[in-house]
């Protein structure tokens, strides 16, 4: 069973880089070349969290006003 999910999403990838432009075709097959890896090591949660970007007390109260806004302009 396991072969012929990979024997499909296999063929959908086909399918898809068939659709691509030669010039992407051309840097997908130099990419693929290289030995690149694509996948970085999962990270955990917590340099996950750590990392992700955050808003300056100005932008978060933007978006307080705008959501403010909204609700306040919602016809019920």
């Amino acid at each position: 069973m396991e072969t012929k999910t990979t024997n499909t999403v296999y063929n959908k990838i086909l399918r898809l880089i068939d659709q691509l432009p030669e010039e992407d075709v051309n840097k997908l097959i130099a990419a693929l070349r290289s030995g690149k890896k694509f996948r970085e090591k999962p990270q955990s949660i917590n340099k996950l969290i750590l990392n992700a970007p955050t808003w300056t007390d100005d932008e978060y109260n933007d978006y307080v006003n705008v959501r403010k806004h909204f609700n306040q302009s919602r016809l019920a």
